[in-house]
């Protein structure tokens, strides 16, 4: 090509660039993602995000929406009882559920001002309809029954069930499932504590059923009932610092050999639920979760094991 002609020619392909320059800065996403370490999202150890639905790498803060924009809401019942959560406040990241809820916002590149409590009554949080919040806590076993109405992520706490009694109570002497059928026995109203005192204890009279934990306790300890059914880290708390006249007698074997879990609720069909599915995924993965239990939770070794 003459010398002449290839000026021409440089001089062309400069302006074809220059003009592609101004149409990209005027288009969003024509320019390419960065791949330094600036650019990764602050969610992760890693830097890299979970995967999103079909492995998208999609689950960064903002994307996809969240209830309200910029923050995280998270539900939980009142009082928020300890060990999983610490002076009825879940917003000061202590007590083992305040601590997950944290860790699952911060792999979500949300920090522990962009989230957002609200008061979701236990019975309400797993019920039929449209949810005001990103996800809820509030040791909600995972069960194919409530699945039919919301979403749930992989279990974050693997639990069993125990028996609390007065030390002077009958109750309190069971060594076996079957010491306890003659026991007047109380549990939280659609609580799977409620399912085995029914499924496995079956006891002789109609249980009590309480609205809340606090109205079970109070019962328990003005001798209304001989024992109540919680789950063991409950159990230990309960007896160690609310009710110490109380012990417990004994926990229960995983229902037909597979480990009650709870897990966070979603609305239905939640966009956020594979985010946060991966989240919890990532946190058992590299040991966060087994270290926040050992910080948080009561070891479960010293309570028998009813048959």
């Amino acid at each position: 090509m003459p010398v002449a002609n290839q000026h021409r020619y440089a001089r062309s392909r400069g302006l074809l660039a220059a003009t592609a320059a101004l149409l990209c800065a005027a288009v969003a996403g024509c320019a390419p993602q960065d791949d330094s370490d600036s650019a990764k999202s602050p969610g992760t150890a890693s830097g890299a995000a979970p995967a999103g639905p079909a492995g998208r790498g999609s689950c960064v803060k903002g994307k996809p929406a969240t209830e309200t924009a910029g923050k995280l809401t998270v539900g939980t019942d009142k009082p928020a009882y300890a060990p999983w959560f610490q002076d009825d406040d879940p917003s000061n990241g202590k007590g083992f559920e305040s601590a997950v809820a944290y860790a699952v916002a911060e792999r979500l590149g949300y920090g522990p001002s962009d989230v957002i409590w609200q008061t979701v009554p236990f019975q309400n949080s797993f019920a039929p309809g449209e949810k005001k919040f990103d996800f809820d806590l509030n040791q909600i076993s995972i069960s194919d029954e409530r699945r039919r109405a919301v979403d749930f992520s992989p279990g974050y706490y693997d639990v069993r069930q125990a028996v609390i009694a007065l030390k002077d109570s009958p109750a309190a002497k069971a060594t076996s499932v079957a010491d306890l059928k003659r026991a007047k026995l109380g549990a939280q109203v659609g609580s799977t504590s409620l399912d085995v005192l029914g499924d496995v204890i079956k006891p002789g009279a109609r249980p009590a059923v309480f609205q809340k934990n606090d109205f079970a306790k109070t019962a328990l300890k003005n001798g209304q009932v001989d024992a109540i059914v919680v789950d063991l880290p409950t159990a230990f708390y309960i007896t160690s610092t609310e009710v110490k006249e109380a012990k417990i007698v004994g926990q229960f074997d995983a229902k037909g050999g597979k480990a009650e879990q709870f897990g966070l609720v979603l609305d239905k069909g939640s966009a956020l639920t594979a985010c946060v599915s991966g989240a919890v995924d990532s946190l058992r993965k590299d040991g966060t979760l087994a270290r926040l239990e050992k910080k948080w939770l009561s070891e479960a070794a010293d309570a028998p094991v009813l048959k």
